[in-house]
C-alpha cells in the first residue's frame, strides 16, 4: 500500500511541509548521533577510570565517534528512514518545479509536463 502514488493535490500538500519536516528530522537525527557520541565518550572514560587507566578526552571522543558511526545506523534506523523519505519528497518537488520552469521557458503549457505519468 505504501508504493501507491497519491493524487496531485495530496502530493502537493505532502511536499509543501516536507522541507520543514526534513529540517526537523535531520536536526533530531544529528542531535541523536551527537548524544550517542557523548554517552559513549562518558562510558569509555568511566570504564578507563574503573580499571585505573588514564585516557585523554580527545582519544575517548575519537573512539566513541568510531563506535557511534555503525551503531547509529542500527539504533536510529527509523529516524534515518524518515529523513530519507523527506529528502525524496523534497527532491521530487524540486524536479517537478524544474520541469515546469523549463516547460515555461520553452513556451509550453507546464501542466502538460506532469500529466503524462
Amino acid at each position: 500500500m505504501r508504493d501507491e502514488i497519491p493524487p496531485e493535490g495530496v502530493r502537493g500538500q505532502q511536499t509543501a511541509g516536507a522541507g520543514r519536516r526534513l529540517a526537523r528530522n535531520l536536526a533530531l537525527y544529528s542531535l541523536a548521533r551527537l548524544a550517542l557520541v557523548v554517552v559513549l565518550t562518558a562510558v569509555i572514560l568511566l570504564a578507563a577510570r574503573l580499571v585505573s587507566v588514564d585516557i585523554p578526552l580527545l582519544v575517548a571522543a575519537l573512539f566513541a565517534l568510531i563506535i557511534a558511526m555503525p551503531l547509529s545506523l542500527t539504533l536510529f534506523k527509523r529516524l534515518r528512514a524518515k529523513v530519507n523519505e523527506d529528502i525524496a519528497l523534497v527532491d521530487e518537488r524540486r524536479r517537478r518545479d524544474k520541469a515546469q520552469l523549463r516547460a515555461r521557458l520553452r513556451g509550453e503549457n507546464p501542466e502538460d509536463t506532469g500529466a503524462s505519468s
